[in-house]
């Protein structure tokens, strides 16, 4: 057997991120109600009834699992697409800052790698606030102590990071130290990581409508409680083993769109944060072991301009 066959076989067997646990007490339910359809029918009772399967037609109750799992994907990969957005303007942010902005004095290197862990503080308070959580010593390490207690008493912790890297970019320009086109280009980027910001805010704030949850929830359990119904003649004492069949694959595709709803939890199937973050962080740590050549050169020629 080949490692990709071993593989498959390990995950189809794999209990972590599965919906089992969200789902086996529903699937157990209809087994064991299938079991009393089931004792019901040996004793001579008229339960069989396979005309109950035309209550609600397969196909109907499939095209509304097939739309709740698209529009719960839908809402994954669009959180997906928004954090790698906020990865690459983030890292083109982090090197225009880093290349572009000149240093003229000599604090100004550290008020840039101040600005630059700035960026992974976004990306830092981005998270814990589509998480509902409070600013902790995951942001405090990223800032100096005064910004941080700021930070803690704001009410939106992104947009005040989002502001300060703003202001140290006009800072920069109004000291001669970039041009206009330079403070456009960063300052674009800079809206784009806001942007960002408000498409994880739109799909965490706009749940799917609580009426189609319900009603498809509802058909659910109405369409594997008729199971036994249907099948017990012709299945007998099988019917459970059925029936929990059945009830574990529509339950766990209307479980699975549950989970990926909102991609911003702790969940096993919810977006790896934690580890986008540590990755942004690792790039600027990188980019800042970098010297820069341009800084020279332009170090250089103001030399011999004040000469």
């Amino acid at each position: 057997m080949t490692a990709k066959k071993a593989n498959w076989f390990k995950i189809a067997f794999q209990l972590k991120g599965s919906v089992l646990a969200a789902i086996y007490k529903r699937v157990f339910l209809c087994g064991l109600f299938s079991v009393l359809i089931s004792i019901m029918y040996h004793f001579k009772l008229p339960v069989s009834q396979p005309i109950l399967g035309t209550v609600i037609p397969s196909i109907v109750l499939g095209l509304l699992l097939v739309f709740r799992t698209n529009t719960a994907y839908d809402r994954f990969w669009e959180g997906r697409k928004s954090w790698g957005s906020i990865v690459n303007n983030t890292r083109n942010l982090a090197r225009q800052i880093w290349v572009s902005i000149n240093e003229i004095e000599p604090e100004d290197r550290n008020d840039k790698i101040s600005a630059l862990y700035l960026l992974v503080a976004f990306a830092i308070a981005t998270k814990q606030h589509l998480r509902d959580e409070t600013i902790n010593g995951e942001l405090e390490v990223l800032m100096p102590s005064s910004k941080y207690n700021q930070l803690t008493m704001m009410n939106h912790p992104p947009l005040e990071v989002a502001f300060w890297i703003s202001d140290y970019l006009q800072h920069q320009y109004n000291r001669k130290c970039i041009n206009s086109h330079q403070l456009s280009g960063m300052q674009e980027l800079l809206n784009n990581l806001v942007d960002n910001l408000g498409a994880c805010e739109r799909i965490l704030k706009t749940p799917i409508p609580l009426a189609y949850a319900i009603h498809l929830k509802q058909l659910l359990l109405i369409y594997c409680l008729l199971l036994p119904f249907q099948m017990v003649q012709s299945l007998g004492w099988l019917t459970c083993f059925v029936t929990g069949l059945i009830s574990f694959t529509l339950f766990g595709i209307e479980a699975i769109g549950l989970e990926i709803e909102n991609p911003f939890g702790y969940d096993e199937n919810d977006l790896p944060l934690n580890a986008i973050c540590q990755t942004m962080k690792q790039n600027i740590d990188d980019l800042i072991s970098l010297k820069p050549s341009v800084n020279e050169y332009k170090a250089d020629f103001i030399a011999e301009e004040l000469i």
